[in-house]
């Protein structure tokens, strides 16, 4: 039987008036390299937030590897939230020593081949770095710890294309090895789509089509062209 690392079964999020979820259902089997995409608003990040424990939903069920998340499944994920930051005064060599020390499952020479191959100085300071630079650093932060449940939410935003690339390239040869889940949200789809194999599209917090991503590309094109056609 195919182990399903995250199930939701009618699950709602209001944000006062604001309706974020709106009966969500859906499921993800282990290993699974999914897109979460969708514009805007969607309901994207409301549904990380609720798989970190991060929130409560009003409504529904949620669960994580077979747990309602929280601090028992927290350390079975990995979680890289939109405009995540480092403590500007340490450098990455320092970076990756308070992680092997309190990440669960952190693997520190796993984080110096990322590093490496993302061209990161392991002795530069997280204050002079570019914005492209420090988002490689909390990339490999994140994607160095050996857990079933990785989730980055539009870890490419704000990045020059240049960077771009390199972080989707070291991603696509650490992440693509079946031994992990991994859900990314992106507004990134030209480059990033060529991580997916499956893809999840949301609008006004609920699912609204769902498939293996090479079979959407056949239908559609590419990701950017299922895009197009859902929310015109």
């Amino acid at each position: 039987m195919t182990q399903i690392a995250v199930h939701c079964e009618g699950v709602r999020k209001h944000y006062g008036s604001k309706r974020a979820l709106d009966g969500l259902t859906l499921s993800i089997p282990h290993g699974r390299v999914v897109g979460i995409l969708g514009p805007n608003g969607s309901g994207k990040s409301t549904l990380f937030r609720l798989l970190t424990g991060l929130t409560l939903a009003d409504k529904g069920r949620v669960q994580v590897l077979g747990r309602p998340p929280g601090w028992r499944t927290n350390r079975d994920i990995a979680y890289l939230p939109d405009r995540a930051r480092w403590y500007p005064d340490h450098t990455v060599r320092q970076a990756f020593t308070w992680a092997e020390n309190f990440l669960p499952g952190f693997d520190p020479e796993t984080a110096k081949r990322l590093a490496e191959f993302m061209k990161v100085d392991l002795d530069a300071n997280v204050r002079d770095m570019s914005r492209g630079q420090e988002a490689r650093v909390m990339l490999i932060l994140c994607i160095a710890r050996r857990v079933p449940l990785i989730i980055l939410d539009e870890p490419f935003s704000g990045i020059d294309t240049v960077s771009r690339a390199r972080i989707i390239e070291g991603l696509i040869d650490h992440v693509s090895d079946g031994e992990r889940t991994v859900l990314i949200s992106t507004h990134e789809l030209y480059e990033a789509e060529a991580l997916f194999d499956h893809a999840m599209f949301l609008d006004a917090g609920r699912v609204v089509l769902s498939g293996d991503a090479d079979e959407l590309r056949r239908q559609y094109g590419s990701m950017n062209s299922v895009m197009k056609t859902l929310y015109r």
